[in-house]
């Protein structure tokens, strides 16, 4: 997802340097800002045989998302100056395209705001069948990241099951929390390696003995352990860093490595390096012990 992650900063960016233009420029929008999360979603924007823009419906037009030749979404576009969370029409402008067209699902955005419904079903009113909803401006990043993602072309196809599942989680974290569980605890049980006892760092203590070092990044990722000591797993954490870094980052990564590698390290010391390091570079650190 970090190619997501990067659209998603790129257009918050414009916005904040271009709103003015987008908010009287729709053409502006579409280029700018819906196709570069398109994109980054896998989709090719530029590519008739996945996007047809301005499609004619009996409504209006769209620009249409296309799966094995058939239409699976339209896309209504609209300037940033629209509303597209508060006001009905456009909603219901795009539930029409979808209906006389016989598409089932739409999504709906100025750019900044994302809505993706379930066009039609029997006996349900619109806004109940809204599949997906987030604000760039205005969530986390990682919170828009994820429920953008049932809109990438690889996972489009379950859209419903997935924007499901991930409301389901919200409303059980929401739940929990309000329960008295703390976001850190729900966060950890969530993400706990199946098998494996991870003891985070400011959890370590110095006398105990690394059999394996991870460090999260959509999950838990194991690093190559280098010894199996406090100081191994401060040298599996530099090299880690080492190998996402580039240009004197990277530089200043090595020489760390090479200098600790080569001279005695007690493991209290190595340990608060390492503490201080997960701190510097924003890293969640977790070791099996």
């Amino acid at each position: 997802m970090e190619e997501l992650r990067a659209a998603v900063t790129k257009v918050r960016r414009r916005i904040a340097s271009h709103r003015n233009l987008y908010e009287k420029n729709e053409e502006a929008v579409k280029q700018h800002l819906i196709g570069e999360i398109f994109q980054a979603l896998g989709w090719d924007w530029n590519n008739p045989e996945e996007v047809r823009p301005e499609e004619r419906t009996e409504d209006g037009r769209a620009d249409a998302l296309v799966i094995n030749g058939s239409v699976f979404a339209y896309v209504e576009a609209k300037n940033l100056s629209v509303n597209v969370l508060k006001r009905d029409e456009p909603l219901r402008q795009l539930a029409r395209y979808c209906f006389n067209s016989g598409v089932k699902y739409g999504i709906l955005t100025n750019g900044a705001v994302w809505i993706a419904i379930k066009a039609f079903e029997e006996g349900s009113p619109l806004r109940d069948r809204i599949l997906i909803s987030t604000d760039l401006l205005s969530e986390p990043t990682e919170r828009a990241v994820l429920k953008l993602s049932p809109l990438a072309k690889s996972r489009i196809l379950e859209i419903e099951r997935l924007s499901s599942l991930l409301k389901a989680l919200e409303l059980s974290f929401s739940g929990l929390k309000a329960e008295g569980y703390s976001e850190e605890a729900l966060v950890s049980y969530l993400t706990a390696k199946g098998g494996l006892s991870l003891t985070p760092l400011e959890e370590l203590d110095a006398g105990e003995r690394p059999r394996a070092v991870y460090v999260y990044e959509d999950g838990w990722k194991l690093l190559p352990l280098q010894e199996q000591s406090i100081k191994g797993a401060l040298l599996s954490v530099l090299l880690y860093i080492e190998n996402r870094s580039s240009g004197p980052k990277r530089e200043e990564a090595k020489r760390a490595y090479e200098h600790l590698r080569r001279i005695q390290l007690d493991s209290e010391t190595a340990l608060r390096v390492l503490k201080k390091l997960g701190e510097e570079e924003n890293l969640r650190v977790s070791v099996e012990v």
